[in-house]
This record gives structure tokens, sequence and C-alpha cells, in this order.
């Protein structure tokens, strides 16, 4: 069932440069949706490397299980990813599909299945049926071009209202390099490690450590900081590939001064795309950002954000457009982390709400409430314990995500 376009969605969307190195192919599987595509191939040049974090959840899909398997290897020639089908809790039937499904994309672009990525969205508990990948893999290999992106970022959607993209083009040495980078995700959000799906192409020469290590870094401050509904997926991937086709020296260490520039800019374009997620949270009509300030370390104030932020009496008070600092305090009080009621300080925007314990002396009902109507919305928490401070990002909580969910499988 198609859903309305989220009002937070962007008016336009950017169109990425072709990356020397890699092409794709999008087709119709018929795997879950009718009439759009629903599959991806993506094919790289010889000597490509890969990286990638994947979901802590305990219940992983069969492709995390195959990612995190051949990840260790740090050489890319092909991605496959399908929606409508989340290839989870699928047993020993998921394991064969995953097999075989490497096995066609291996065939088709003339490679080892070690080399292939795969990811999967969708339901899960249903057996993912790799024959509906054949010939449909060997057909999208006769059609690869390396232009437009939307057409990727169009083929991995499930619930999304709109294909989320994002790229940069970072100077270094004098030399012109580009990071690209597509989405998916709307629900089941909640990541730990990454988010649903997420696919970001750069032809800089860099090694795959190095591209792991900055990988994981900067998940932390955009995908693993952001949450729609507190629930993390079984198929949390996100996979960075370098074609190292930039005419610049192999970035080789973290020691390299290249390396802050570079991810400085890969940052940049997981944050957006994260950002994205969460305006695309389904139902959301408000992105909210939570700030904690003043807790005794930087984890503490995660925790404590994140619990504000994972409220859903926080969330539907925000989208009621209901300035209701007391469920602020309710989400810092159960977080379990170092907090002092009455040292606690509370702001919607610049509007101080609440100070030392108990309401501010100039709070002003009417000037909240008119801030509350506002799309992107900043709250925050001081909590006058020490310099620990962090940010979720998350937004509200409306009928519409029940209606989504409750319709999903129907």
């Amino acid at each position: 069932m198609a859903h309305p376009v989220s009002p937070l969605a962007p008016k336009s969307y950017p169109d990425l440069p072709a990356i020397e190195g890699v092409r794709f192919a999008t087709a119709e599987a018929g795997i879950k949706y009718k009439n759009r595509t629903d599959v991806l191939l993506m094919a790289f040049e010889e000597g490509t490397v890969a990286a990638g974090v994947l979901t802590r959840s305990k219940c992983s899909s069969a492709a995390v299980d195959w990612c995190r398997a051949h990840l260790p290897g740090g050489k890319a020639r092909g991605l496959v990813v399908n929606s409508g089908n989340a290839n989870a809790f699928t047993g020993v039937k998921g394991r064969e599909s995953v097999e075989l499904t490497a096995d066609y994309a291996a065939r088709a672009l003339g490679c080892s299945t070690a080399e292939i990525f795969l990811a999967s969205t969708g339901v899960i508990g249903e057996p993912l049926p790799a024959e509906k990948f054949a010939g449909v893999l060997d057909q999208a290999a006769t059609r690869l071009a390396p232009t437009p992106w939307i057409e990727p970022a169009k083929a991995i959607m499930t619930t999304d209202t709109y294909p989320k993209l994002s790229g940069a083009v970072v100077e270094i040495d004098g030399i012109e390099v580009k990071i690209n980078g597509i989405a998916k995700g709307s629900g089941m959000i909640a990541p730990d490690m990454a988010t649903m799906l997420s696919f970001v192409v750069t032809d800089m020469p860099v090694s795959a450590e190095v591209l792991q290590a900055l990988l994981a870094r900067h998940v932390q401050t955009s995908f693993n900081a952001i949450t729609v509904d507190s629930d993390t997926s079984t198929s949390d991937t996100l996979l960075a590939f370098a074609t190292g086709k930039a005419a610049v020296e192999p970035l080789t260490t973290l020691d390299d001064p290249r390396a802050e520039v570079f991810g400085a800019a890969l940052s940049d374009v997981l944050f957006e795309l994260a950002i994205h997620v969460v305006r695309d949270g389904e139902g959301a009509t408000k992105q909210v950002s939570v700030h904690v300030e003043g807790a005794v370390s930087d984890a503490s104030a995660f925790r404590i954000a994140k619990s504000i932020a994972d409220s859903p009496l926080v969330k539907t008070a925000i989208a009621g457009e209901d300035a209701n600092w007391g469920r602020v305090v309710m989400a810092v009080g159960k977080a379990g982390e170092p907090a002092d009621r009455d040292k606690l300080a509370i702001r919607f925007g610049d509007l101080l709400v609440a100070r030392n314990g108990e309401r501010a002396a100039g709070y002003d009902e009417a000037a909240t409430s008119a801030y509350m109507k506002g799309e992107e919305l900043e709250l925050t928490v001081s909590l006058g314990l020490g310099d620990g401070r962090a940010t979720v990002y998350t937004c509200d909580l409306t009928h519409g995500y029940i209606t989504i969910n409750g319709d999903y499988r129907s």
C-alpha cells in the first residue's frame, strides 16, 4: 500500500555524478511489490575495496550473516539488494537463498561469490526464493550504467515515501574526490551499528582498513544517533565501497592528514542520509533534535538523549504540538543515568521551560506553544553535572505510524 509522501520530504533530489569504477541497474522481480523496481545490482571494477558496519541484533538476517563473513576479505565486485523480503528468521532456507543469490550475481558479473555483498529488507520470517533472481541478475548485468543514482535509491525502498540520496565532492591533493550515498529506512529504526540499509561509494584510493575505521567512527554521530521507533532492525547494513579510481596517492593510514579531510566529507554524507531517514519516519510530521548537555560523560548523555527520543509519550506530545516538558523529565529519570532533579533545566528551542527542578519563572506558555507548531524542533536538557554531551535525532509519533504498521503485511 502506498502512503502519502512525508511532509518533511525534500523539494528536489541531488543529481549525483558518475563515479568511475561503479555501474548499476535495477529490476522488477515481484518479490512483494508490483509494478516497481525491487532489485538493485551494483558492479564494481577490480580493485574495489569494501568496508561495513552491521546490526548487532542477535536475530540478524541471512544477508547480514553473509556480509559479516565476507567483509574481512575487504574486496568487492558486486552488490545485490532486494526490497520486500528481509530474508530474516528463515533458517536453513535463508542461508541457501543467500548462497544461490551470490552465485547468480557472481556468474552475471564474472567474479567469485566471496566478492559479492548482499542486503535484504522487508517482511521478516518469510522465505526469500532466490529463484526470483534467476535471469533477473543476468539481464540487469547487460544494462549497467553509471547514472542516475536516484534509480538504485528507489529500488531499495519499502515503506519509505521518498528516495534518499546524498553526495559530496572534496578536493584532495588538487584532485576532486567523489562520495555518493543512498539509504532506505522509515520504520524499525533505532540502529545499533548502522541504519536499515545504506550504501556509499567513493573513487578515493583508500585501504579497506582505513575505510573501515572511518566508517565505524562516523556512523556513531549519524546512523547510530537516530531513532524513529526504538526498534533495531534484523537487517541493519551500512556498506562502503572505494573504487580507487581518483588520481591521488592511496590513503593507507589514519595518521595521514588527508584522512581527516576525506573522513569529514564521508561524515557529511552519512549524516545527511541519516537525517533523511528520520524525516521519512513512518507517519512523521516533525523532525526533532534532542540535545543533552552537562552529563557526567558523553556516553551517559547519549543514553539520556536516547531515552527522551525513544519515549512514546514525548513523541506523541510533540505530534500534538504540546510542550509537555513533564514527559521529558520522566524520560530523563527513567534512563538509569546520573541526574539531579534539582539541577535540571529544559529548553524548547531558545525558550527556557524548566530550571532547578521546577517550571522556569519566566515560562511563556503562548510562545512555547507557537514554537511547537514548527516542522523542525530542538529540545535541550541541561543536567549540570559535568561536561558530557550528545545529540539524538528523532521524529514525532502520529496515528500514521499505527496505520502504516497495521497495514504492512495486509
